[in-house]
């Protein structure tokens, strides 16, 4: 069956049921960023294979709606599937609502899977569309029934973390919630989102590719605690250890009977993290209360164990870096590397470290043109051959037991242009500008994000995406609640935020720049003015500075530059041979 079969497929059903419009969202029941393969949705309809999108079909047209990240690659993917590109102008908004009052007439059906719907957007749906007369239907699959051979839901194993790793028990943590819950005047509280699961749990499993998850949900009261997984997944040590913690075990499927079922006044619940299917369950004399989960404001806040072990996992990070790097100069030109199998030898090079689990995204690794794709991803069919001219860039990280990386380089390999070179310059000057940002308590995202673009702004430049997003410990390379973008978003940055801040500048069909390194909240000083912060750079590795024009350089951000890499040399050092170590600090050399 070809994706336009799957789609007047989809259509068939729709038309007997007299939908107007049906909504295929990238999620799961547990409104997460990277599902397990049984919730790739999209890609089973459309073939498009991003992981962010919407799929908005109508009886007679189908679109995908995506932003600017995935432009080039939805344009191919979708080509002869019956789908088209709808391009979105603020990442993540839910613009296809406004497409969607505007075409459709009264008395029309919207309709959509209520496990895939956030209780956010199934709202945002309701409030916009239900006024102008459209019917809104939440109990639609029109997947599972034409999906031949749809995969089973994850069955890995799972495992407990101890406290020498993660800093606080599991007892802590739950104490922690149950105070949150106080403030709230909140009888019950529903987790769904994986992250917050594993965090709060202190698991860490496979489920869901790159991110150390494990499929499952909680309901937390002031007296219990009840865990909703396949309890196969854990050994008897693990589930003895659970139940002395004071966690009732439930299966997977039991969660929709138990919300159905609680006895509590309130409950609290995170609108974003939680799918409409088990809010529709709730019973209706409970009172809802709306907001962020608890753990994700304490997830986001690394505390001092999580720190020394992020900083031991960029060490291993970067000494791998260091291998791929010299590699690569030392056979450009001689033997044929291509794209795909650059991303095979980076994971080789992590593989070698202690305590490397896998990686914590899929490897971007763009030459030339393909750089100018932020979320490029190499397939059998676009894998270019790296030659010894024009740019490369490399965006990857790992999933260590120790931590989570992401680090983005650019590197030279060979023959630049006058328009290669000052674009790297301009980025470099970027990252620097907003890693290196002292700001007082209180700053937000979006003022970071200002800080780090103003030296492209200088030179009438910009780049589509978010500047910086933040990373789990072991856990998920994007996590909430702070961002570094342009959205408003009311979150301050606090100490033990795990940031990002990777700008970059994109030139269609020709060349690509991000360099990307992951930076640490911490205090600076403290005045008559108030508390200011500033941030630790924890990404060990060498940024090339063959390209770099310096006289685009300030004197603080050269200062900064060798600095960093004197810094590189020094912690990368002892765990390198001889030989290497001599090439990084010809590499680190100056500028």
């Amino acid at each position: 069956m070809t994706h336009k079969d799957r789609l007047a497929a989809i259509q068939s059903q729709m038309r007997g049921e007299g939908v107007s419009a049906y909504i295929i969202p990238s999620a799961d029941p547990h409104i997460s960023e990277y599902v397990p393969d049984r919730y790739k949705c999209i890609e089973f309809a459309s073939g498009f294979t991003g992981s962010a999108g919407t799929l908005v079909i109508t009886p007679d047209t189908a679109y995908l709606w995506t932003d600017a990240r995935y432009f080039v690659q939805a344009n191919e993917q979708l080509e002869g599937t019956g789908f088209e590109l709808a391009k979105l102008r603020v990442q993540h908004a839910p613009e296809y609502i406004d497409w969607l009052a505007d075409r459709l007439p009264a008395g029309a059906t919207v309709a959509f899977d209520a496990k895939l719907i956030s209780v956010g957007l199934a709202q945002q749906l309701e409030a916009q569309l239900v006024p102008l007369g459209i019917h809104i239907n939440s109990d639609r699959d029109y997947l599972d029934p034409i999906w031949q051979n749809r995969p089973d839901l994850p069955s890995a194993p799972a495992f407990l973390l101890g406290e020498d790793v993660v800093g606080e028990s599991l007892e802590s943590k739950l104490a922690r919630v149950r105070a949150a819950l106080k403030k709230y005047r909140a009888d019950y509280h529903l987790i769904s989102s994986l992250d917050d699961m594993a965090w709060l749990f202190n698991m860490r499993g496979s489920d869901v590719k790159c991110n150390p998850v494990v499929l499952s949900f909680a309901l937390i009261s002031q007296d219990k605690a009840m865990l909703f997984i396949d309890t196969a997944k854990f050994s008897e040590e693990d589930q003895a250890r659970l139940k002395k913690a004071g966690v009732e075990l439930e299966t997977y499927d039991m969660i929709e009977r138990a919300v159905s079922a609680i006895p509590g006044d309130s409950i609290l619940i995170d609108p974003r993290r939680n799918c409409y299917a088990l809010y529709k369950e709730l019973p209706k004399e409970v009172r809802v209360i709306q907001d962020t989960n608890p753990t994700t404001f304490f997830k986001a806040a690394k505390n001092e164990v999580e720190i020394a072990h992020t900083r031991q996992a960029m060490i291993k990070d970067g000494v791998a870096l260091t291998r791929f790097f010299k590699w690569l100069e030392e056979n450009i030109g001689k033997t044929r590397i291509t794209e795909i199998s650059v991303a095979e030898k980076v994971r080789e090079f992590r593989a070698a470290q202690d305590g490397f689990i896998g990686e914590s995204f899929d490897t971007i690794a763009g030459y030339r043109a393909h750089g100018a794709l932020p979320h490029y991803k190499a397939t059998p069919e676009s894998d270019a051959e790296l030659q010894p001219e024009g740019l490369f860039l490399l965006d990857s990280g790992g999933q260590y037991t120790s931590g989570t990386t992401d680090i983005t380089r650019v590197m030279s390999l060979g023959n630049l242009t006058e328009e290669e070179s000052i674009d790297y310059t301009l980025v470099l000057k970027g990252m620097i500008e907003g890693a290196t940002a002292r700001f007082p308590k209180g700053t937000r995202g979006y003022q970071i994000d200002a800080i780090t673009r103003k030296p492209l702004w200088d030179y009438a430049r910009n780049y589509g995406h978010g500047t910086g997003h933040g990373v789990g410990f072991f856990l998920n390379v994007h996590e909430g609640p702070h961002v570094f973008n342009p959205t408003p978003t009311a979150v301050d940055i606090e100490l033990g935020m795990i940031t990002s801040v990777e700008p970059g500048i994109y030139r269609p069909g020709k060349h690509g720049v991000r360099i990307e390194n992951l930076v640490l909240t911490v205090p600076d000083e403290a005045n008559d003015f108030g508390e200011f912060y500033t941030f630790e750079h924890l990404t060990l590795a060498l940024i090339d500075t063959t390209p770099v024009k310096k006289e685009l350089l300030e004197a603080h951000q050269i200062k900064w530059l060798n600095e960093y890499h004197q810094q590189v040399v020094e912690k990368l050092g002892p765990h390198l041979t001889e030989d290497e170590l001599a090439w990084l600090k010809e590499k680190a050399k100056p500028i």
